[in-house]
């Protein structure tokens, strides 16, 4: 099918009308009072453009670079766990839609297809995403498929010591396949900042950390050889009741200074975002909602015209700025502000005809 859209919100009404209540609500969710996930989309709220004048912004580029790959965009593909739940082809179409695209896509290890699939179905370059499910012996054997698969960097995510009470799966008896059995969650406890060395040497790939939230692990992080920090609070879907990624970005870029690349996810439903994100420093977002809204909504096709989306927003955004390249935008693009309505999740959507909510 076309997919005829001209917002990313119709895109969301789109993947609502195809998915089941348990599927939509572990897509939407947070966890417990989704206080963190509000603070996401709040952080973004707060703040606002400083526009400059009698520019000529006949030709905008919005691309970049990221671990030396080229971006259409600074905007990567953020991992997903249980893919195949919003779309059969699960992961594969994310790699198809970051080839067709131009970006790079992160690939779960609790989605489907397996990872060798998933690295078959396109010649994007692709980020694995790991989880510690098992000892080391476990994880040797899962990076060594990882390398022979060929993907090119390493993400490993740190903010799941526990797993969170997400409520709203949780009130609809909503249990997806991949999620953490007791021994799992075991693993992932016992994470140490010795175990992350391991992990990184064992994969001998370029090393992300993703989970990290404050300037004091940035710094610790900087100082253990990783490549890249990524700023995350899980989407809003782990501990509650902490600051939005766009509050805590500041802090980290601060503790870096330079020292590794920097990507910051959670709350990004704008073009407008994207550039908000990199004047405060970050080299690129990442898209999970987003992603799984386009996957759901239409697989690859969907994703491709969610990016596209965001693309003409930021050029656009770029624009009326008076900015024609990202190496200009710098933190005096933005400044602080209080948002002009009650800010909620889905506070950046306004302009959906009455006649199309469902």
């Amino acid at each position: 099918m076309a997919l005829d859209v001209v917002s990313n919100e119709e895109i969301i009404q789109e993947a609502r009308r195809r998915l089941h209540q348990g599927a939509w609500d572990y897509l939407v969710g947070g966890s417990e009072s989704e206080t963190t996930l509000r603070r996401n989309r709040q952080a973004f709220d707060r703040i606002a453009f400083r526009p400059r004048v009698l520019v000529d912004v006949s030709h905008v580029d919005p691309s970049t670079t990221f671990l030396g790959h080229h971006l259409r965009i600074p905007a990567i593909l953020a991992p997903i766990g249980g893919m195949q739940a919003l779309h059969a082809g699960g992961a594969a179409e994310g790699a198809k839609a970051a080839e067709q695209f131009g970006t790079v896509q992160t690939v779960s290890s609790v989605t489907e297809p397996a990872l060798e699939v998933t690295a078959a179905a396109s010649k994007a370059p692709k980020i694995f995403q790991l989880y510690v499910n098992g000892d080391m012996d476990w994880t040797r054997e899962i990076l060594g498929r990882v390398k022979q698969a060929g993907y090119d960097a390493l993400a490993l995510t740190v903010d799941v010591a526990h797993y969170s009470r997400r409520e709203r799966p949780m009130l609809t008896r909503y249990v997806r396949a991949s999620a953490p059995s007791m021994t799992d969650r075991d693993h992932r406890a016992s994470l140490t900042w010795d175990t992350m060395d391991m992990i990184r040497e064992i994969g001998g790939l370029p090393f992300l950390l993703k989970g990290v939230q404050t300037a004091e692990d940035a710094e610790i992080a900087v100082q253990h050889g990783v490549d890249a920090i990524w700023v995350s609070n899980h989407g809003g879907r782990q501990i509650d009741h902490g600051l939005g990624s766009m509050e805590t970005l500041p802090e980290v870029v601060d503790a870096v200074q330079g020292r590794a690349r920097i990507i910051v996810d959670g709350g990004v439903q704008r073009g407008s975002d994207i550039l908000k994100a990199i004047a405060l420093g970050a080299d690129a977002v990442a898209l999970g909602r987003l992603q799984g809204w386009g996957l759901a909504a239409a697989g690859a096709e969907g994703i491709v015209r969610m990016l596209e989306i965001l693309e003409d927003e930021l050029i656009c955004a770029m624009g009326l700025a008076g900015l024609t390249s990202l190496d200009q935008v710098t933190p005096r693009v933005v400044t602080r502000a209080e948002p002009v309505t009650p800010p909620h999740e889905m506070s950046s959507w306004v302009n959906m005809p009455v006649g199309r909510i469902l």
